[in-house]
């Protein structure tokens, strides 16, 4: 066994460090210097891994500019922060190209935060606000006035927000401040797409969620009414809960374009809190092998399952080269060995008998 399980973990290692990977922690971006010319060196916040390192004096850094009005993709116009990544790339990756974000200490596995949706609603049923006052969907089931939440839940409250941009190339080569497509579509399954519906809902029977204020701030309207969620795939991506309290979505990605070495930047529009669960969020940009994701947990396993094989195997070896033992040998069954207790019941012989000992009457 052992023979057999270290030179395949060992392959899955190999496999896993042929992955390169970059991960940002901007979860601070508030305390990031306001304005390119103050960009701050962020080598604190970066993991890389790459198959050339970085030349650069300053390969990680980070500004901010506060109040930026900014265009969602319903219309709606906000004032928000927009966190500057400025990273390295040493040498061409990909592709594909996948562009995660992280986050850390968010339970989406919790009992009650896991069953806190309506799937009918989500399949484009109207489902009445009577039925959704006795949902699941509690403790976000109807509004003050009562209507219904569109979606209902605390899963689909909670949906990651920050706008992630596509980088842009910034230095390296002649074409520099060239934007690196990614796209968002694609990031979901096929058959999460299946589940979800355009709503039968009209925009006066329901609500947005609490925290989509900023996205509705007049609550769903003619103008602005509630999000196909059928083509909606950063939140079914959001809504296929994570088992872990950290955990990686997909983003974005490049299926066919290779990312040139050199200086990139990405822009984020700033709107979900971390810090009021003590959690950190990242943006990673990482490629993938045949095994998928970096990830050498299952070759490490392999490795130490094969070791202690290995091992085992050798002690086992060495103690019958020493101390061989019969094969078969009935001598050592228990019932073939000495009694030494003093007590003996009535009418039984003392005498140890070889259950293999008898003769056939005739």
């Amino acid at each position: 066994m052992g023979i057999i399980f270290a030179p395949i973990g060992g392959l899955l290692i190999y496999a896993s460090s042929q992955v390169e990977e970059l991960i940002f922690d901007y979860s601070n971006c508030k305390d990031a210097p306001v304005g390119k010319d103050n960009a701050k060196d962020a080598r604190a916040n970066v993991r890389a891994s790459f198959k050339t390192q970085s030349k650069g004096d300053t390969p990680y850094q980070w500004y901010k500019n506060d109040d930026v009005d900014v265009t969602l993709d319903n219309g709606v116009h906000i004032n928000t922060t927009v966190c500057s990544l400025i990273f390295d790339i040493p040498n061409d990756i990909g592709a594909p190209v996948y562009l995660y974000y992280r986050l850390t200490n968010f339970y989406q596995n919790h009992r009650r935060y896991v069953k806190s949706l309506d799937l009918d609603q989500l399949k484009g049923v109207a489902v009445p606000n009577a039925t959704i006052g006795t949902s699941t969907c509690d403790p976000l089931r109807l509004d003050p006035k009562g209507k219904a939440y569109y979606p209902c839940g605390l899963i689909a409250n909670s949906v990651f927000n920050d706008t992630i941009l596509e980088p842009r190339r910034i230095g390296g080569g002649n074409d520099g401040n060239q934007t690196y497509p990614m796209t968002n579509k694609g990031i979901s399954w096929s058959s999460d797409k299946d589940l979800y519906k355009p709503t039968k809902y009209s925009y006066d029977q329901v609500s947005p969620p609490p925290n989509w204020i900023k996205r509705y701030p007049d609550g769903y309207t003619e103008k602005n009414p509630p999000p196909n969620v059928q083509e909606w795939e950063e939140l079914q991506v959001w809504m296929r809960t994570a088992g872990l309290p950290t955990f990686s979505k997909l983003a974005r990605r490049n299926d066919g374009d290779r990312m040139l070495a050199g200086s990139y930047q990405i822009d984020i529009q700033d709107n979900f809190k971390v810090d009021i669960f003590g959690g950190t969020k990242s943006i990673v940009f990482t490629t993938r092998s045949v095994m998928g994701g970096k990830n050498p947990f299952l070759g490490i396993a392999y490795v130490v399952v094969g070791g202690i094989c290995i091992v085992l195997g050798t002690i086992f070896t060495f103690v019958h080269l020493i101390k061989p033992r019969k094969l078969g040998d009935h001598r050592y069954l228990t019932w073939n060995s000495e009694h030494d207790g003093t007590g003996v019941a009535t009418g039984a012989s003392t005498t140890p008998k070889s259950f293999f000992n008898f003769r056939r009457r005739g």
